[in-house]
């Protein structure tokens, strides 16, 4: 594990992959092959373990692949209150200032997803394509902004195992609960694992996100829009809806998956996410 102190936080993070052979690995140097570095951010109430299939397998196939726990999450400092999608952006942007990565494609997957979004808002210059997986672009109802704070008291009174257990059906499909338990103790590990008040912080930012809706019609760059056919927090409905806003997007669904494809079908995953990745244009040396 890696660590970086951003502003008033430190920051965990794997940074994988992009190099040319095992001396530059050694000295430390980047190989610029591989494309643009892919920045993956994990969703709630996950940590950036959540991506192990895809960056094992994308910085074997020599592009940087780096994987940040958003803070309040896996080993980023906890910080409580109200943490802003805002705040979570601008964290990423820090944590890229702090690794020299000018421009990337970056992904996130749920609250990831509009984390993407807000960082697009922010510093669109900087990302040259986008992964948008099982996310939504809508801001939130009266009543999601009440049960996103409900939510988070009952996590600082109960503590996250309850919660975990209740929702698992939901985050993976009840068949890769069956047929893959290791993802199912992966999953469940994650949530048991996070923090309350760095969740609840998240709960309560999220509850006052923008409308990203218009901005994705504005989007000047392509963009893979995935979604697992099981979801039931972020229906294929919900993925339809970003593919039709985004000029140049691309849908991927994924079958026998429900909120994290990227866990549960790895392969067809990652075979989405390599066709689009080779579909982005070379980057030019300035």
């Amino acid at each position: 594990m890696r660590s970086v102190v951003i502003g008033e936080i430190t920051v965990g993070y794997e940074d994988a992959g992009g190099y040319e052979d095992a001396g530059a690995w050694e000295e430390g140097h980047r190989n610029e092959s591989g494309g643009e570095p892919l920045v993956l951010i994990h969703g709630h109430p996950f940590d950036r373990s959540m991506w192990r299939p895809q960056i094992a397998h994308f910085s074997r196939a020599g592009r940087r692949v780096i994987a940040p726990d958003l803070r309040g999450y896996g080993e980023s400092s906890v910080v409580p209150g109200i943490t802003p999608l805002e705040t979570f952006a601008r964290d990423i942007a820090g944590l890229l200032d702090h690794l020299g990565v000018e421009r990337c494609v970056l992904g996130g997957l749920s609250m990831g997803g509009q984390i993407v979004m807000e960082c697009y808002r922010l510093f669109p210059e900087r990302i040259r394509g986008v992964v948008l997986a099982d996310t939504f672009a809508a801001p939130e109802t009266d009543e999601g902004k009440a049960g996103r704070r409900a939510m988070a008291e009952r996590l600082l009174r109960e503590g996250m195992a309850g919660y975990a257990q209740e929702v698992l059906d939901k985050m993976i499909a009840p068949s890769t609960i069956d047929s893959r338990p290791e993802v199912a103790a992966h999953v469940l590990g994650m949530m048991t694992g996070t923090p309350p008040e760095g969740a609840a912080a998240a709960l309560r930012g999220r509850a006052e996100r923008p409308d990203y809706r218009d901005l994705l019609t504005r989007m000047s760059v392509p963009a893979l829009v995935v979604v697992g056919t099981e979801d039931a927090y972020t229906p294929v409905s919900d993925a339809h809806d970003l593919h039709q806003r985004i000029p140049d997007s691309t849908l991927a669904i994924i079958p026998e998956a429900a909120h994290m494809p990227n866990l549960e079908q790895e392969d067809d995953f990652n075979a989405a996410l390599s066709t689009f990745l080779t579909t982005l244009p070379t980057p030019t040396s300035s």
